[in-house]
């Protein structure tokens, strides 16, 4: 029960950083160039996590055909749930106006999908070794600053206050259900957790693909992306050798 109650609160905790990105957007006011190098720099932390840990890892601990079907299965099985489930996502560019704000439960079904196996991640990681536990939440506490701070920019544009903290709340709070869900998997079966850790990897990787890419897109900064995403898997990098 100790290691269940360090793995929520580590989750929490990264979870939390969230906030930290909303200030920047209050601060820096959206340049499109920011929001870019953000997203690159969040795919780049992403990527990094997934394939120089999670899947090492469990290459250690399965066989490599398992390793790749987990991998290609928790990549369709989110994709999957991201087509048929009906959801919007946070910002649509539209018209003249460049923003529509989209306020429903779509919006929030949207969210839990994007942080829900981040948590899921962390959880596995962390209860098949508490130092890859560690580093896999340093990672996303790292990646959620610059990805918050570009989907808080048009709630701070247009002056949308308590709409962007009904937000954080929630994004904060979808990490630590995953990881609770990481938890019961892990825990209950045991044998699995290297599938586990391949099939969080998998789930990551489209995450960053499907909702980070199109942010840089939309803001005209593939460039700007590019470096963000070499600083990030460089960032990660230096953070795994001293960790």
């Amino acid at each position: 029960m100790e290691k269940v109650w360090v793995i929520l609160l580590i989750s929490f905790l990264s979870g939390s950083t969230t906030v930290i990105g909303a200030l920047l957007a209050i601060f820096l006011k959206g340049k499109g160039s920011y929001v870019s190098i953000g997203v690159g720099f969040s795919s780049g932390i992403m990527i990094a996590i997934s394939f120089l840990e999670l899947l090492v890892t469990a290459l250690t601990m399965m066989d490599e055909l398992f390793v790749i079907f987990a991998f290609a299965l928790g990549f369709v099985l989110v994709l999957i749930i991201d087509v048929s489930l009906p959801h919007m996502h946070l910002i649509e560019e539209v018209g003249p106006s460049r923003h529509l704000i989209k306020i429903s439960y779509l919006v929030a079904i949207g969210i839990i999908i994007h942080d829900f196996p981040e948590g899921f991640a962390m959880a596995s990681s962390f209860w098949v070794e508490v130092r890859l536990g560690l580093l896999v939440a340093l990672g996303i506490a790292l990646h959620n600053v610059p990805e918050e701070f570009a989907l808080a920019v048009p709630l701070v544009l247009t002056k949308k206050t308590k709409l962007l903290l009904e937000f954080l709340v929630l994004s904060a709070l979808a990490e630590p259900l995953g990881a609770i869900f990481g938890i019961a998997l892990s825990s209950f079966i045991p044998q699995f957790n290297a599938f586990l850790l391949a099939f969080a990897a998998g789930a990551m990787v489209f995450v960053s693909v499907d909702e980070l890419v199109p942010l840089a897109y939309e803001h005209d900064g593939m460039h700007y992306f590019a470096i963000g995403l070499i600083t990030g898997i460089t960032s990660f990098l230096v953070l795994s050798t001293f960790l």
